[in-house]
């Protein structure tokens, strides 16, 4: 159960369900009931007001969920076409993504594959409602947390001066703020590796150890399993960090979920993800090197500060002066795009990680 008070009612189990009838319920309005029997309830139902409740993947006896719909309550069918929980009320965690001892066999690899093959009607409704689900747990899971995004290409490989830096400005923007990214390997991986170091006060004798783990495994190429396992060494040997956050999508399925993103928001839709992503880090986005998946997070986050009033705007801070002036010049057109908006003060080029976390004040 999650919610019992103010805007709704979650009901996960027949227990919690005939606790709250005894407790003299007699309306369900704002009720949102999750995958219960409620066959031998019929007579229960029978008595109270069902309008404006939502029943997820209920069982029913026979017509019942018929009555309810007809007295004005929402019924949607379980549906037995998805590996993920349709209904799922909370963020995923990476053993439960990496849930077996093979990559091919885990959950992760299960939905990649079923989100590339089923497009039926009973699957597309599926992973609209995942979807849906997930943003309602992501919504609860960022309440009261400052969020600051990292966002950068997926091909860096551990062991690099680049994942050192990238780790790094995770390590000083976890200080005072939970670290959001793309949730996959690479650029985001260090990110979320070093927001979650930042809750241990490490030394840097144990940034230097953790990431000799993860060197040891470069990629995820050829194998996702060694490099899963080598994420993983290094929380068992750093366990008890901070917070971090990746909201990876099946649509790049064959971008792993990295692990030391705590909680994860994986999406079937990565139109859907995507904007989430940006809309989640308020505190504002820092942009590394990346390609044609970065480059599109340039834009879509400046077309939201372009349109934003002096109140709202995210600083953005793109690092490598050289990389976004010349290899992809992106800083010239998001510069010109900037001027004479209430976004100007807030959009910086840098050459350093040191630089763009001094912006954040860590």
């Amino acid at each position: 159960m999650r919610r019992s008070r103010g805007r709704g009612v979650q009901v996960d189990t027949l227990a919690d369900f005939d606790h709250r009838l005894a407790s003299g319920a007699t309306s369900l309005r704002g009720w949102r009931i999750r995958a219960v029997d409620l066959s031998d309830r019929s007579a229960e139902l029978g008595d109270l007001s069902v309008a404006g409740a939502l029943f997820l993947g209920c069982r029913f006896a026979a017509g019942e969920a018929d009555r309810v719909e007809a007295r004005g309550a929402i019924v949607v069918p379980a549906l037995p076409v998805a590996p993920v929980d349709l209904h799922i009320d909370h963020l995923y965690r990476p053993e439960d993504l990496y849930d077996a001892p093979r990559y091919a066999d885990s959950l992760d690899a299960r939905a990649y594959a079923w989100s590339q093959t089923a497009h039926d009607r009973d699957a597309t409704m599926a992973k609209a409602l995942h979807d849906h689900a997930v943003d309602v747990a992501l919504t609860d899971w960022v309440a009261g947390r400052r969020l600051v995004g990292v966002m950068g290409g997926h091909a860096l490989e551990r062991g690099t001066q680049g994942f050192l830096d990238a780790a790094r400005l995770g390590l000083r923007l976890g200080a005072d703020h939970v670290v959001a990214t793309g949730g996959g390997p690479g650029a985001m991986e260090a990110a979320n590796l070093g927001g979650y170091l930042a809750a241990l006060d490490p030394s840097s004798d144990d940034l230097r150890e953790a990431l000799a783990l993860l060197a040891a495994v470069p990629s995820f190429r050829p194998s996702v399993d060694a490099w899963v396992r080598a994420g993983f060494s290094v929380l068992g040997r750093f366990p008890r960090g901070g917070d971090t956050l990746g909201i990876p999508t099946w649509f790049y399925g064959h971008e792993p979920p990295n692990v030391l993103a705590t909680a994860i928001a994986k999406y079937v839709r990565n139109a859907v993800r995507e904007a989430v992503l940006l809309e989640v880090c308020h505190a504002g986005i820092v942009f590394l090197p990346g390609m044609a998946g970065t480059v599109q997070e340039v834009f879509q986050d400046g077309c939201e500060n372009y349109y934003a009033d002096e109140s709202s705007v995210a600083p953005m801070v793109l690092v490598g002066r050289t990389y976004w002036t010349e290899t992809l010049p992106a800083w010239p057109l998001l510069e010109s795009l900037s001027r004479g908006r209430p976004m100007e003060p807030h959009v910086h080029l840098v050459d350093h990680v040191d630089e763009a976390a001094d912006l954040f004040g860590s």
